[in-house]
């Protein structure tokens, strides 16, 4: 009974789809609908300064390179400015920011899903269904489109071949292997909600024994999801393998998997334009080219339009056995439970210790 009282159920009910009724829009807050077509998109932005200024949740400075790289080869003449950090810590400078009624970022695509509700109920961003929204998955955005999912993050398993050759952990149980002691490195679950809902998920099916023997293991915490992958992935490293960050599909030196008996985390990292944004067009342009077909298709990651086909040759994300991305969203919407398990797990491994990032000690 303890057990169940500690962690839970976990709630994988999505929040409300188009499908479902809602209130009618005045006239000053329905959603503007996109009819332009990107170019013309592209000559607005231009007009109005050809800069767009996004905040992006993230662990390393350079994880949007690639995406500013795309968007400022597509369209010559803009600037994407990115800053990239923990999206715990952009959202408590937006909401700075909106207090002091000094808006300098225009677009936020962020982790921390709970936020965007209750900005949207504060009437702090802007209603604005780029072209493709009626595309994207219904449980991923909101019926006013203040808010939608731009592509899905999630966390599998992956494993050096050059330590572990083929033989890596594909279960939740195969982390208590004892050849994988001394060789697993995760990021701390109380610095991150997504890598802490990965721990809930495990011991809803195992429970807190798992982890009792998981820390047995001798793991090395880190601060950052990227961290672990750039850690791993690095030529005759002793750390073998790891189930934050990572790529969806196998290379040379890296092999991946999921879990066929266990849940693993998948979520749509929410993308937002704020209301009093310095450039609207520039983040509607951004956001209209985020939500394009080509990009979708092409990014690496699962979409979130309907349209596309999972990536790396693995199925839509609702037909991938193992996950539900609606899970994440309903879970993070639980504060209270969110820090109690954060307790939970500082009380066992201590408060995060090293860089946030963690960039240089690696």
């Amino acid at each position: 009974m303890q057990q169940r009282i500690l962690f839970g159920t976990v709630l994988l009910a999505s929040h409300v789809s188009a499908a479902e009724p809602f209130l009618g829009f005045g006239k000053d807050s329905a959603p503007v609908i996109e009819t332009r077509t990107l170019d013309q998109l592209h000559q607005a932005a231009l007009a109005e300064g050809g800069v767009v200024t996004l905040w992006h949740g993230g662990d390393e400075k350079n994880q949007q390179d690639s995406l500013k790289s795309s968007f400022e080869t597509r369209f010559p003449g803009m600037t994407l400015n990115v800053t990239v950090d923990l999206s715990k810590y952009h959202d408590v400078n937006i909401d700075a920011q909106l207090a002091a009624n000094n808006v300098y970022v225009d677009s936020v695509i962020l982790q921390t899903v709970n936020d965007y509700p209750r900005w949207a109920a504060e009437d702090v961003l802007l209603r604005y269904a780029p072209a493709g929204f009626d595309k994207v998955h219904g449980s991923f955005k909101d019926v006013s489109a203040a808010w939608y999912g731009a592509y899905i993050f999630n966390w599998n398993t992956y494993w050096n071949l050059d330590t572990l050759k083929a033989d890596g952990p594909v279960e939740w149980t195969d982390w208590l292997r004892p050849e994988l002691k001394d060789k697993i490195v995760c990021t701390y679950p109380n610095d991150d909600d997504a890598v802490l809902y990965a721990f809930d998920l495990i011991m809803q099916q195992y429970g807190p024994q798992w982890f009792d023997k998981f820390v047995t293991q001798n793991i090395r915490w880190v601060r950052g999801t990227q961290t672990p992958f750039t850690i791993v992935s690095q030529k005759n490293s002793t750390y073998a393998a790891s189930f934050i960050g990572g790529p969806l599909a196998s290379s040379s030196n890296i092999n991946v998997s999921f879990p066929q008996q266990g849940q693993f985390v998948s979520w749509p990292q929410t993308a937002a334009i704020l209301k009093a944004a310095p450039h609207p067009e520039g983040a509607k342009l951004l956001h209209n080219f985020i939500l394009s077909k080509d990009y979708q298709s092409t990014m690496g990651l699962w979409p979130v339009r309907t349209d596309i086909p999972g990536p790396a040759g693995l199925p839509a994300i609702y037909d991938m056995p193992g996950t539900n991305p609606d899970g994440f969203v309903r879970w993070m919407a639980d504060r209270g439970r969110v820090e109690r398990l954060r307790n939970w797990f500082e009380s066992r491994i201590g408060s995060a210790q090293g860089l946030s990032p963690l960039i240089d000690d690696l």
